[in-house]
């Protein structure tokens, strides 16, 4: 009896770990296209893009200006 054997790609899912920092640093100000575009510089998916934006402005590290400032990060990133 004869075994054939086929190769299944299987995708890697990162897993977000949450970091403990100082609180008592100050958060940036940023518009909403400029965090995008860093946090997309190291992204490897759009699903990690969006994670990680939330996470930021959720965590309030990131503070946002411009056009944006006002919105609640859950009706940006919903």
């Amino acid at each position: 009896m004869s075994h054939s054997s086929i190769a299944v790609p299987v995708d890697h899912i990162p897993v977000v770990h949450e970091i403990q920092t100082d609180s008592a640093e100050e958060s940036r100000s940023m518009t909403l296209l400029e965090l995008v575009e860093a946090v997309s510089e190291v992204a490897e998916t759009e699903n990690e893009v969006l994670a990680t934006v939330a996470y930021m402005l959720n965590s309030g590290r990131v503070r946002l200006a411009g056009n944006f400032r006002d919105t609640p990060p859950a009706k940006l990133c919903g």
